[in-house]
């Protein structure tokens, strides 16, 4: 009997250990419900860009979990190739509406051999914040002999993906650049949308991508993203509800978190990006404080033969209602110039 019981303790406490870490993991954006590790794998097991894009629209494949127009079913995923020369920019686009769709991501592949192709997917910065890449990943381990308490130094080696068989597709003579034929209203006929899933329970199903896909903070295929750049599609109903509220009670207390993803471009042609939490923790009492932090926002500006280059550090304030108390910190903004030959 004893036994049973710390067995069920055991169980309850392991599940509670996991639903932390689930939360955890979650930004509060809209990203949090389209993996891009699983996309990887998805396009990793799929013949052509064709069944790549119903392996995304299929609910057993379990990857899309987006409902960015909140109609409270998922939203359909194009596929389309942007192709210059040897580097592919491979849309995954959600329909919104009949006048809108919204860049979910961008896998960028380039040919760097004659039998050798990297590629990176790339979150939109308006579902993911700023720099989201995903790549498949490998390792080198360099370490000695010894026991289980050995320390062994890995290193990160760049994937390969020539032998991956939508590659090989892309790359052959005679290929054509898919362009998904669906939009709003014409769908396929075996597409069933379907209510997304809870975030707890798509977390799980997803999370068994992780060791080989990562996400890095590195950018290695450039040219396939100039190539994606200047057709990037953005849709004013996702950046209007882009603002995620989340409110859970804590004892006496009520928490709710906001979160803020935009990107805009200054009269002087600079690029910003940003992302935006604010913490409020009100009590029964109607007292509460406020705790607002602004991630970095990093910019680019092209002045003749100039390029300049900045970035502001993040900015946390905190408000108290009632007998106000303010503290924050900001940091420098730090910029370089560079003139170009």
């Amino acid at each position: 009997m004893k036994k049973s019981i710390v067995a069920l303790a055991l169980l309850i406490l392991a599940w509670g250990v996991q639903a932390q870490e689930a939360m955890q993991d979650s930004t509060g954006l809209p990203g949090d419900n389209f993996s891009l590790e699983g996309a990887l794998d998805l396009f990793k097991n799929s013949k052509d860009l064709e069944d790549f894009e119903k392996k995304l629209n299929i609910e057993d494949s379990g990857i899309n979990n987006l409902d960015l127009n909140e109609d409270g079913e998922t939203d359909y995923i194009r596929v389309v190739d942007n192709m210059e020369d040897e580097a592919h920019a491979i849309v995954l686009q959600a329909v919104i509406s009949k006048d809108e769709a919204q860049d979910v991501a961008v896998i960028e592949i380039e040919k760097t051999g004659k039998e050798e192709a990297i590629l990176q997917i790339v979150g939109d910065e308006d579902l993911y914040g700023p720099d989201v890449y995903a790549e498949p990943f490998d390792e080198d381990g360099n370490g000695g002999k010894g026991g289980p308490a050995f320390d062994e130094d890995v290193v990160r080696v760049v994937v390969n993906v020539w032998l991956w068989t939508p590659v090989r597709f892309i790359y052959a003579p005679l290929y054509r650049p898919w362009v998904s034929p669906w939009y709003w209203g014409y769908y396929p006929g075996w597409w069933r949308p379907w209510h997304p899933a809870p975030w707890s329970i798509y977390h799980r199903r997803v999370v068994v991508y992780r060791p080989h896909y990562h996400i890095v903070s590195t950018h290695r295929v450039v040219h396939a993203h100039r190539v994606y750049t200047p057709h990037r599609t953005s849709s004013v109903t996702v950046k209007r509800n882009i603002t995620v509220n989340r409110s859970r009670q804590v004892g006496n207390t009520t928490v709710t978190r906001s979160t803020t993803v935009g990107t805009k471009r200054s009269s002087d042609g600079t690029k910003a990006a940003g992302v935006k939490r604010t913490t409020t923790v009100k009590n029964k009492s109607g007292d509460q404080t406020t705790v607002k932090k602004r991630t970095n926002a990093a910019g680019v500006k092209k002045e003749g033969n100039t390029v300049t280059t900045g970035r502001k550090s993040t900015k946390t304030g905190v408000q108290k209602s009632g007998n106000t108390v303010k503290a924050g910190k900001t940091t420098k903004t730090v910029k370089t110039k560079r003139k170009k030959n």
